[in-house]
């Protein structure tokens, strides 16, 4: 079905980089990149898939799919594919169009590990890797057209004082007992404007590096994603998920950022939203978990990036070996660290109180492998853009519960926003 081949590679950065431009060409991308982040649970340094030989943008297709062919899939659920799978709906305004799912299978793959390229073509465009290796390595590549020329003003979906008149209808929801934590997220937006998603996308992941980091480009939509989060992961029969709860911003020196450290490591209330959100994802893992598999591996371990630090859970289970991989995905959409507790009626509030329909933000992008295996991130710190519309949105979010202080959770959507708001702001500089 695909011919493999591999080639060595002297520099991992200079390939990905030639990569990318070579990408450039095509209407249907995906792009994965762990920016060298490296722990027993890392697939690649990075991934390619570009052309579609097949689209998929409904759940019965994908399903079908997913059951009856060997072959790689990329793309994302948006966040509203929840409505595909509860007594739910999404109705606020939504101005980037991108479809509740969609899935390609790539002609071409092309996989960063190990110090080489590794070539996965359809059998039909086998004859292709040679030249698409010389041209890669050549520097020959697509040409991005948008010229950055429009002024940026960057624009609020809920200014400050209706964003503390919601938090403070979430909390009465958590003090009625209706829930006990919502993820509460608002959009900044650009009207009238065209970026390079190219190019926003390097900068954007240039500043953080994260572990997750993705581009997609499907037609006139574009995703630039600088994701630290994973949603979940299947690896043979065990499944893993790895909520985030609890930010930070870094320190100006080594002594600040200690000190910064040790704070958020303590700090009741962001490790209680950690704790909630495991106990939620343990709930999800277990609907398909052998009985006793499912397991707590990191509780709020802190974890650093280039702009901020985060408390960490890693929660795994173990499945059975013919377990249905999009099963395991239905049972436990969308990530609770998005959502909140319980799920559902988080979900319905969320609704009700924000303005904007998520989307693609806050779903997940990644892929189905032919083993049955798959990988997904959480779609947060990330710019969505529609060329056609020119639109430019970015959205935020932090979690309600109890104990939160609404300004306190104001400024934490600022800290999220920051690198967004700075690639969009200093594109013309």
């Amino acid at each position: 079905m695909r011919t493999q081949r591999s080639f060595r590679i002297n520099s991992t950065s200079q390939s990905k980089k030639a990569l990318l431009q070579w990408a450039k060409a095509y209407r249907n991308v995906v792009w994965l990149d762990s920016n060298l982040h490296r722990d027993q649970y890392s697939s690649f340094d990075a991934c390619l898939a570009v052309v579609a030989s097949q689209e998929l943008n409904g759940l019965d297709e994908l399903q079908s799919f997913v059951e009856q062919e060997r072959d790689w899939l990329f793309g994302y659920f948006s966040y509203d594919f929840k409505n595909e799978l509860e007594d739910l709906s999404s109705n606020n305004f939504d101005a980037l169009g991108f479809p509740i799912l969609q899935f390609y299978r790539p002609n071409k793959i092309i996989i960063i590990d190990d110090g080489q390229l590794h070539f996965k073509y359809l059998d039909a465009f086998a004859d292709e890797i040679e030249i698409d290796y010389e041209k890669i390595t050549n520097g020959q590549q697509g040409k991005s057209s948008t010229k950055q020329s429009d002024p940026i003003k960057i624009k609020m979906r809920i200014h400050k004082d209706a964003y503390f008149e919601k938090a403070h209808r979430f909390l009465e929801h958590i003090h009625r007992g209706d829930i006990y934590e919502a993820n509460f997220c608002q959009e900044f937006y650009v009207e009238e404007v065209s970026i390079d998603p190219w190019e926003t996308y390097e900068k954007l992941n240039g500043i953080s590096e994260p572990p997750f980091a993705a581009f997609a480009r499907l037609d006139d939509r574009y995703l630039m994603c600088a994701s630290p989060e994973r949603y979940i992961k299947k690896m043979g029969q065990k499944v893993i998920s790895q909520p985030i709860k609890g930010t930070a911003a870094r320190g100006k020196d080594e002594f600040e950022d200690e000190k910064i450290k040790k704070g958020l490591s303590q700090d009741k209330k962001e490790r209680s939203e950690n704790i909630m959100i495991t106990d939620l994802v343990r709930n999800d893992l277990s609907k398909s978990a052998l009985k006793g598999s499912v397991k707590v591996e990191e509780l709020c371990k802190l974890y650093t990036f280039k702009q901020v630090h985060q408390l960490i859970s890693t929660i795994v289970s173990k499945v059975s070996s013919d377990k249905n991989p999009l099963e395991l995905i239905k049972e436990t959409f969308p990530m609770g660290s998005m959502t909140g507790a319980p799920k559902i009626s988080a979900m319905n509030i969320i609704e009700q109180l924000e303005e904007t329909k998520r989307g693609l933000y806050s779903g997940a992008v990644g892929y189905f492998a032919p083993n049955g295996n798959f990988d997904f991130n959480v779609v947060i710190r990330s710019i969505l853009y529609n060329a056609t519309k020119k639109y430019v949105s970015f959205s935020v979010g932090s979690a309600i519960t109890a104990k939160s202080d609404p300004e306190r959770e104001y400024q934490e959507c600022l800290l999220k926003a920051k690198a967004m708001r700075t690639v969009l702001e200093e594109r013309e500089k």
